[in-house]
């Protein structure tokens, strides 16, 4: 027993230093600002910068299924998770800064496809890697101390994160395009690189319970059983399609007010600091809240952002439609002014990715028993990739064809019935298989 409270700690902590390392690199070049500026700086496309989220997803979902098979027969998962997450995962963050450094210039179509195709690489290796990584972690980290886990894993490098994005927004200023962009690549690089040390110093025990691998027309079966079956989990996969279709407009923020506000670099990384702040300071509330409550309340609340996200867009391009005064902050580090509303709509954007990356992942485990959960896993995040692929390229088109002010409604309409759907149609699923879980609970601690 003592033993088992001895690995549990370790592992939590050296989790802990994955997570966050892993954060704030990524923090470096979010998805969210950083990234879709420099695509705006390749090319004038809306569906363009609406591909970054999709292709992300495309790669960090679409795999993901046909892993859990082969996962399920893995006595020990992080072999594989660690070969996967540094090839796959982390190196091509350093590849994508020297395409930006050399070709972003002379040749920026050629430096745009790098950056795609990098990304494309990084989340297959992210997608890969999850269902074995996460049955892993459900074997190292007791069922009611995953949400704070990975809440105060994320707040702590998003915390970090927020001295790094004064330094992103005095890179972009002071230093000259590319080489700024690039920067910004090569250190995410530096910090992945460190978080994947605390992954290799994990202490793994072995798989209790595993499975042959079974050929892969069996498998879908078994999806397809599960799915007829379990109703609550099916609820539960279209409320959270809806939701991921109503962020179609997380991308399209900083795009919206570098275009209209005329943002320079220091905006920008104000704007970066206001979201990995508001996700550093509300990542370890969410998870809290998740351990005491569970994760569909917290998803919910995610709903209800990805609502009034667009919501406070709209109220900001209509002032400045109106020529009225939104108001400004000034940035501590920037030479011009940022409309409040504008950073409104940024502390709400890090309420939902806070909210739906303390819950997204650890609420699967608690729909299966634990011999399925690599399934559960694949399965879940599988199903979910078309919407998450389509939602930002649907999010880029209405921005292009009619304007960001339609999209932002589109997505207000749609998280609204999403909200809807997540509140009064999903049951907590830790009602509803509480012997698995305790089973679980058990199971873990006793090691």
């Amino acid at each position: 027993m003592g033993r088992g409270r001895e690995d549990t700690t370790w592992n939590f902590s050296v989790g802990l230093w994955d997570i966050t390392f892993i954060t704030l690199g990524i923090s470096f070049i979010s998805r969210e600002t950083v990234v879709p500026v420099l695509v705006s700086q390749l090319t004038d496309s809306k569906l363009v910068i609406g591909l970054i989220p999709a292709m992300w997803s495309l790669g960090l979902y679409l795999p993901q299924l046909l892993t859990a098979n082969w996962a399920e027969s893995m006595p020990y998962k992080k072999p594989f998770v660690m070969v996967i997450g540094f090839f796959l995962e982390r190196l091509p963050y350093l590849l994508i800064g020297l395409a930006i450094l050399f070709f972003a210039v002379e040749s920026p179509t050629v430096a745009l496809v790098a950056v795609l195709v990098g990304i494309g690489m990084a989340s297959t290796g992210a997608g890969l890697g999850t269902p074995p990584w996460l049955d892993m972690i459900a074997k190292v980290i007791p069922v009611r101390r995953r949400g704070i886990w990975l809440g105060l894993g994320h707040g702590l490098g998003q915390l970090m994160g927020v001295v790094g994005a004064y330094f992103v927004g005095r890179i972009l200023v002071s230093r000259a395009f590319p080489g700024n962009f690039a920067l910004l690549f090569f250190i995410a690089f530096g910090f992945v690189v460190v978080s994947w040390m605390g992954l290799a110093a994990t202490r793994e025990p072995v798989s209790e319970v595993t499975k042959k691998t079974v050929p892969l027309i069996r498998y879908l079966g078994r999806v397809t059983t599960v799915l007829k079956l379990d109703i609550n989990y099916r609820r539960y996969l279209i409320s959270k399609s809806m939701v991921n279709l109503g962020g179609m407009s997380a991308g399209f923020f900083a795009v919206y007010g570098t275009e209209m506000f005329a943002l320079d670099g220091r905006g920008v990384g104000l704007l970066t600091a206001v979201l990995v702040g508001t996700q550093a300071v509300l990542n370890p509330l969410c998870g809290l809240l998740a351990d005491r409550v569970g994760h569909k309340t917290v998803l919910a609340g995610a709903a209800l952002f990805v609502v009034v996200a667009p919501l406070s867009a709209l109220i900001v391009g209509s002032a400045a439609a109106d020529g009225a005064t939104a108001g400004s902050i000034m940035s501590p580090f920037a030479l011009g002014t940022v409309p409040i509303g504008l950073v409104v709509t940024f502390v709400f954007l890090g309420t939902f990715l806070a909210a739906d990356h303390t819950s997204s992942l650890p609420i699967i485990l608690e729909f299966s028993a634990p011999e399925d959960r690599p399934t559960y896993i694949g399965m879940t995040n599988t199903l979910l990739a078309p919407i998450l692929i389509g939602a930002p390229i649907l999010g880029g088109w209405l921005a292009g064809a009619l304007g960001y002010i339609a999209m932002f409604g589109a997505a207000l309409v749609v998280g609204t019935i999403a909200l809807v759907l997540m509140v009064f149609w999903v049951r907590e699923p830790r009602r509803t298989t509480p012997l698995r879980l305790e089973e679980e609970h058990h199971a873990v601690a006793g090691r």
